[in-house]
């Protein structure tokens, strides 16, 4: 290419720090593995995109264009997913994603098959964006508290990945757009320049990833079998959290996080979690969710507030979040459980 942006093509860049983050996404630990291997892949996919993007237009490699245009439409169904995994219990977790998944991977198959060539796939990968950023916004919207399989120490900062994770959709859109409109006029040196704006700004959004991960502690996905001395301590400080919850009621506040709780009980935010999934099996949020649903049972037998009062007063935000955790752990509707238990 004679343009002298492309002498060293600014995708590559972008490729680089991708691939990076892809490695380095595997110390995190939103407490569900399903969404860290989700991540990856998300990652993975930037990688390999803007390898084959610099390809195309930096060395006019033009024979990977259907893997290049294609790989698109899977952008924002792994990002969300990843986030939307977080919500849902282990037994809905693989028809979720394999309807997702099976959605991009029809339209990557019909869209040239139907127009016979790859135009019109611009737009579909633009709405497919557009679908995701707005599916994204929902689900943050939902609160942290639907976000039920995630750890509670994450809430706060899963809150803020969501919203630049739309943002990030967004952004694509509109650089997509651009590009498929430059195209249709023919204008390539404006796709060369667009293109490469888009890699500088993606580079700094990449490297503020990369520092993030960095610092993280490496998820550990195998552990070796504690003491017996391990083991009663993790029951005692279980016990202590337990005796403190009902004590204080502080599962009600919307608010609580994990630092908070280890705070307030004097003992380190990773010993806790430790303690409450080493005994429980299940995560702090996980943990909280069942003294509030229990609080929840005990106000609709002996209380006249109304369903959504109760969902209030039991810590819940949203009442999809309610009642899918209420049905979960007692196989019933709020209102059924009311019913069927009043004396």
């Amino acid at each position: 290419m004679e343009s002298g942006l492309f002498v060293f093509p600014l995708p590559i860049l972008t490729f680089l720090l991708s691939a990076v983050a892809c490695v380095l996404s595997r110390r995190l630990d939103f407490g569900n593995t399903l969404s860290q291997n989700l991540l990856t892949s998300f990652l993975g996919l930037i990688a390999i995109e803007s390898l084959l993007v610099a390809l195309r237009f930096g060395y006019g490699i033009e024979r990977f264009l259907p893997l290049q245009r294609t790989l698109p439409l899977f952008v924002g169904p792994l990002l969300y997913l990843t986030f939307a995994m977080l919500a849902v219990s282990n037994s809905h977790r693989y028809p979720v994603i394999f309807r997702h998944l099976l959605i991009a991977v029809l339209a990557a198959a019909a869209i040239p098959m139907i127009f016979g060539n790859w135009i019109n796939m611009d737009w579909v990968i633009g709405l497919s964006y557009l679908i995701y950023a707005v599916a994204l916004i929902r689900l943050r919207l939902k609160g942290v508290n639907h976000l039920t399989y995630a750890r509670l120490e994450m809430a706060g900062s899963l809150q803020r990945w969501i919203a630049w994770g739309a943002a990030f959709l967004l952004a694509f859109l509109a650089f997509d757009t651009a590009i498929t409109i430059s195209f249709m006029m023919q204008r390539v040196d404006n796709v060369f320049i667009l293109i490469s704006y888009a890699s500088l700004l993606l580079a700094p959004v990449l490297i503020a990833i990369i520092v993030m991960m960095s610092t993280q502690t490496p998820a550990q996905h195998a552990k070796s079998k504690p003491s017996r001395n391990a083991n009663t301590e993790a029951e005692k400080l279980e016990q202590e959290t337990h005796a403190f919850l009902l004590k204080t009621q502080l599962y009600v506040d919307t608010d609580l996080t994990v630092d908070r709780l280890a705070k307030r009980l004097h003992v380190p935010t990773r010993s806790l979690s430790a303690a409450i999934n080493q005994t429980k099996g299940v995560n702090v949020s996980q943990y909280v969710n069942d003294f509030r649903l229990n609080h929840a049972a005990d106000l609709l037998l002996n209380s006249k507030l109304s369903v959504a009062k109760v969902m209030e007063h039991s810590g819940f935000l949203t009442r999809s979040n309610f009642y899918r955790e209420f049905q979960r752990l007692y196989n019933e509707t709020p209102a059924s459980y009311r019913q069927n238990h009043s004396r």
